[in-house]
């Protein structure tokens, strides 16, 4: 049997388009799974077999509620994504091997690392997100409930930099090494590349790493104009090339701690109020 399971908030609830594109592809009838429910895991995912074969039809968010909703282990049947998200910075990360826009996932499924946030365990494909990128996502949902147009990420973290967002700092650990960083613009902990829609935020990170590491990025110490200023090239990864700025530190064991609570994001999945997180890859 096939199942498409589907994000109903996935690219601002504009990705119907999407569920019929795929539905045309497969020629065969289907059925539909919203995967925000609660009860998702025992009332399907649970009984699934290596026979059935599941289409994922969203963005980051949505992958991020399946891996969740399945404890982050590899499913015994196949796993298809089809991008529609809004920053589908999954997708932008797999693309180069990918030869179809419907792609089979089940080899990025395994090893997951897990982040714990306010005593709450979370599975994750992309990254974390602390510091601006929370707090983007966290003004983000606040305009995607006033209005159904397209939310300008970059606009925000602009507004932000310039005048909203004020640097805390941050005692980051990776391994048992602790480090303390001043005026701390962005603190995320990476599995992929890219996040915030397109951010080549950890340029040299492989999420197929053998060893399962994953990249923590520390943007740090600079004033808002100089931030502002170099803040577009993380687009194309070069950001990390400002040394005096930039610390990228790669490790499976990271606690980044706040001096005091910002938005956190999640694979693009914001939860707001949070002085630290920690990773375990």
């Amino acid at each position: 049997m096939k199942y498409i399971f589907y994000n109903p908030s996935s690219h601002n609830g504009k990705n119907r388009d999407k569920i019929e594109e795929l539905k045309h592809k497969l020629q065969e009838d289907v059925e539909m799974l919203n995967v925000l429910e609660d009860d998702l895991y025992e009332s399907k995912l649970k009984s699934l077999t290596e026979d059935d074969e599941v289409f994922l039809v969203g963005g980051d968010g949505t992958l991020n509620h399946f891996i969740n909703k399945i404890n982050g282990k590899k499913p015994s049947y196949n796993v298809y994504f089809y991008s529609s998200g809004t920053g589908n910075d999954f997708y932008n990360d797999i693309k180069d091997k990918a030869s179809d826009e419907l792609v089979l996932i089940n080899e990025y499924l395994e090893n997951l690392p897990t982040v714990i946030v306010n005593d709450k365990k979370y599975y994750f494909i992309d990254g974390i997100g602390f510091g601006i990128d929370g707090y983007c996502c966290e003004r983000g949902d606040i305009l995607q409930q006033r209005t159904n147009e397209p939310v300008n990420y970059t606009k925000i973290a602009i507004k932000g930099l310039l005048f909203h967002y004020k640097p805390p700092k941050a005692k980051v650990i990776v391994d048992g090494v602790e480090k303390n960083y001043k005026k701390v613009w962005l603190a995320p902990t990476m599995k992929g590349r890219f996040y915030g829609g397109g951010m080549m935020v950890a340029p040299n990170q492989n999420r197929m790493d053998i060893e399962h590491k994953v990249s923590t990025v520390v943007l740090y110490g600079s004033s808002k104009i100089k931030t502002l200023i170099v803040f577009p090239s993380i687009f194309k990864g070069e950001h990390i090339k400002h040394k005096k700025m930039v610390e990228v530190i790669e490790g499976h064991h990271i606690i980044v701690e706040f001096s005091k609570p910002q938005a956190l994001q999640i694979d693009g999945e914001t939860i707001s109020n949070v002085l630290k997180y920690e990773v375990i890859a």
